[in-house]
Order: C-alpha cells, then structure tokens, then sequence
C-alpha cells in the first residue's frame, strides 16, 4: 500500500509535467522541447527558476521562428497532413542532430536541486517536486483564463473555428496564429525544463521518450482540446506511475504509449470529440 501511495504522488508530479507539454502540443499539434539554454543559464550560477523563464522564452522564439519560415511555407502550398507530420519529424531529427555538437552527448543535471522531503499527509514528495505541481496549477489556470476571459482568447476560438469567417469579422488570424506559436513554444519550452528538473539527469535524447507520454495525453484529450490535454495528462501520468509500482518501472513508456494505440483504435477522436478551442489555429 506505501508504494501505491508512493506513486500515487510520483503520479502527481508526472501528470504536472505531461500537462505543460501536452497542452501546448495540443495547442499547435507541435512539441518543442528547449532544456539546455536553460541549463547553461542555471550553469552560470543563475536560480533554475529564473533560467526556467529563459528556456520557456527561447522555446516561444524558436517555435515561432519555424513556423514562419518552415511550415507556414508548406502550408501556404497546400502540403497535406500526412506530409506535415513527416516534414515536423524531419525538422525534429536535424534539430536534434545539429544541436548534438553544441550541447554534447553526455547527461547533465542542474546545479540547483532540492531534496528536502516534505510530506502530504502520506505522500513525501521533495520540494521540486511540489513547486512542478504548484506550477502546472497555475500555468493550466492561466491557460483557461486566457482561453475563456480575454479577448485575445476569443480571437483564438475564432480563428480556430472559421479563419474565413474570422478574418471577415477583422480578427487579424495570422497575428493570432503568430501569438499561438508563441504561447505553445513558451509552454513546451517550460515543460522540457520541469521534466529535467524532476530528473535525476538528462541529454539531448530524453525528449524523444517524453514526447510519447506527452503525444498520448494530447490524443486521448482528444486533438485540439486544450481541456482534454489536462485531463489526458492525469490519466498517462497516474497510470504509469501506478503501472511501474505494480509491474516494473522501464515499461512506463510502454503503457503509455499502450495506451496511445488504444484511443487511436478505440476513440480516435478522443475523450472530448467536439471540435477543440485551437483545433485549426496552425
């Protein structure tokens, strides 16, 4: 039962994690994972969670950079689905590859890690921890006040809905869509730096596993919901939390990824099948 309740709250903190990626991918049908600018940041003595801000703000830039010369010029073209999805892994692939020599092959950790236990009633989680839960918290409610009480919000609602129709109102869709960008690369960024600060260690590769969980979020919430991406990210990350107390740690990836085929057969449309928020803001 202790190690239930243990996983229980490692459960807790992975679905924090997977909810910051996820939300963001789902937002953009996109995923980029900038950890290392805020490494060196932390490196040169600064607080991780102020170098944290400079990851999540190079993630923006960078995702904004390659929509605008990458795929807004194939979409421009007509480029079908399948054919995005093949150029997106293909810019993953030589992103990763041309940032190898840069960053190095080994695994690094941050400077600033604290392992002080606190304990929730019968959980103990560090204080990392707990500041990765308190984070997403409040990351996924400025994600809904955003979305449901601004005008930029109701901007992206439209636009996602109907850009003719929205363009024809004086919505400025490609500022909205440029912003979107921006957002969704903010927050993966910031995911991939709370993923390595909940890690003992970690490399230029350790994005390609997280990218699983984070995909299997996305799609069981159901494509284009940002609401569907929250609670896909507490099924993944309680499940495969609970998955390696009972089974084995390494085939955590597995269930999740398990479980990915099986919305895919089963729901393919995901658990909320209406048309998501941002559906159609990329």
């Amino acid at each position: 039962m202790s190690l239930l309740i243990a996983a229980f709250g490692f459960g807790l903190v992975s679905m924090s994690v997977i909810a910051l990626a996820a939300v963001g991918f789902t937002m953009q049908f996109g995923i980029t994972n900038m950890i290392n600018l805020a490494y060196y940041l932390n490196k040169a003595g600064i607080s991780i969670w102020i170098a944290m801000l400079g990851g999540a703000a190079f993630g923006a830039v960078f995702s904004f950079l390659i929509n605008r010369f990458v795929y807004a010029p194939f979409q421009r073209k007509g480029t079908a689905l399948l054919g995005m999805v093949i150029v997106s892994l293909a810019i993953s692939l030589m992103i990763s590859n041309a940032m190898l020599p840069i960053v190095g092959y080994f695994s690094v950790s941050y400077r600033e890690r604290f392992s002080h236990l606190l304990h929730v009633g019968a959980l103990a989680l560090t204080v990392n921890q707990i500041a990765i839960i308190v984070l997403a918290m409040g990351v996924m409610l400025a994600v809904h006040g955003l979305l449901r009480y601004t005008r930029l919000g109701k901007a992206m609602r439209a636009t996602a809905a109907n850009p003719t129709l929205a363009r024809n109102c004086g919505i400025p869709t490609q500022r909205v869509i440029d912003v979107v960008w921006l957002i969704t690369g903010g927050l993966c960024g910031l995911a991939g730096v709370v993923a390595a600060l909940d890690s003992d260690s970690f490399m230029i590769a350790s994005g390609a596993g997280f990218l699983i969980t984070a995909l299997a979020a996305a799609v069981l919430g159901g494509a284009g919901q940002p609401y569907g991406a929250m609670i896909g990210a507490v099924v993944i990350g309680l499940v495969t939390e609970l998955s390696a107390a009972v089974w084995a740690p390494d085939y955590k990836q597995v269930v999740a990824f398990g479980i990915l085929v099986l919305v895919m057969v089963l729901r393919p449309q995901g658990l909320l099948a209406k048309r998501g928020a941002l559906a159609a803001a990329g």
